[in-house]
């Protein structure tokens, strides 16, 4: 199986691509793209600027994780994403993105793999 990983939640947006074997953990990391928001000095990011930031990087940085990874969506078994401790509005823009590729790709996302597991 292999799951793609969002994570957004403060100023860095990282991209991961994980195979998990059928035994055992899941350590083999096949992608692990990112890419930081930097505020103008002195002025620390707030969390509008950072939410903005990661809506306009996370296709890039998802094409480019798939790239190193030399795989395509069609790979993909699941998308699993951040859903706190973090700032709102980036975690809620990471939460959106995922749950839309989720629909997208016809893929679930850890929230439905948890709840079908139980």
């Amino acid at each position: 199986m292999i799951s793609l990983g969002l994570e957004g939640s403060a100023n860095k947006l990282g991209i991961g691509l994980i195979l998990h074997p059928p035994k055992g953990r899941p350590a083999i990391p096949l992608s692990n793209i990112r890419h930081t928001y930097n505020s103008p000095p002195g002025s620390g990011f707030l969390p509008k600027d950072t939410a903005k930031h990661h809506r306009t990087w996370l296709i890039p940085i998802i094409k480019a994780a798939l790239r190193d990874a030399k795989i395509t969506i069609r790979d993909i078994d699941c998308i699993c994403y951040t859903r706190g401790p973090g700032m709102g509005a980036p975690l809620q823009s990471v939460a959106l993105a995922a749950r839309t590729l989720s629909l997208l790709w016809n893929k679930p996302t850890d929230e439905v793999l948890v709840k079908w597991r139980d």
